[in-house]
């Protein structure tokens, strides 16, 4: 059983699946993608 489902029996996966990937995809795409790539190229010159 997710932890999910103990702490709200009535939340629907749908929705905080879909919610959390709404969040976390842009942002990755935004500022995650220049950031990985700044810092490897940092590391490797």
């Amino acid at each position: 059983m997710t932890p999910m489902r103990i702490a709200l029996p009535q939340a629907e996966p749908g929705i905080y699946l879909t919610l959390s990937l709404g969040v976390t995809f842009p942002f990755n795409v935004a500022l995650g993608l220049p950031l990985y790539l700044s810092l490897a190229q940092a590391t490797w010159g």
